[in-house]
């Protein structure tokens, strides 16, 4: 059953007479998709981070010290893009070059996803 059948079929059927296991898809559909939706305005909101670090920095010399802040962004940016991907996998849509053509991903944040941020422990070393 695709899921707009599913949401018409269980939406016109009363709650008490759904059975059960209906009752659990159609819920475990919708965490998804609100999952989703969560992953995809974290990735667009350190994105746009990214962007207005660049915008700001863009006529300047960018010394060592922002060099690490702009780092920073693109492993935020890289991390969130690798849940969105993750999430959506998870929902059956493998194709994650739609999502760097929707959201515009720089490449250097593409080649940071999955990569796991330092620890605070390396980080002091």
């Amino acid at each position: 059953m695709h899921r707009r059948d599913a949401h018409h079929y269980m939406s016109a059927m009363p709650r008490d007479l759904r059975p059960p296991v209906d009752i659990l898809h159609y819920e475990i559909v919708q965490e998804q998709a609100s999952a989703l939706g969560r992953m995809g305005r974290t990735l667009e909101q350190a994105l746009a981070q990214l962007r207005e670090f660049d915008a700001a920095h863009a006529l300047s010399e960018t010394p060592a010290s922002l060099q690490s802040a702009r780092r920073k962004l693109v492993m935020e940016a890289g991390q969130a893009l690798w849940m969105f991907v993750v999430q959506r996998e998870a929902t059956g849509l493998r194709d994650s070059r739609h999502i760097m053509r929707t959201y515009n991903v720089p490449a250097e944040v593409q080649r940071c996803m999955g990569l796991a941020p330092p620890s605070s422990k390396s980080a002091a070393k």
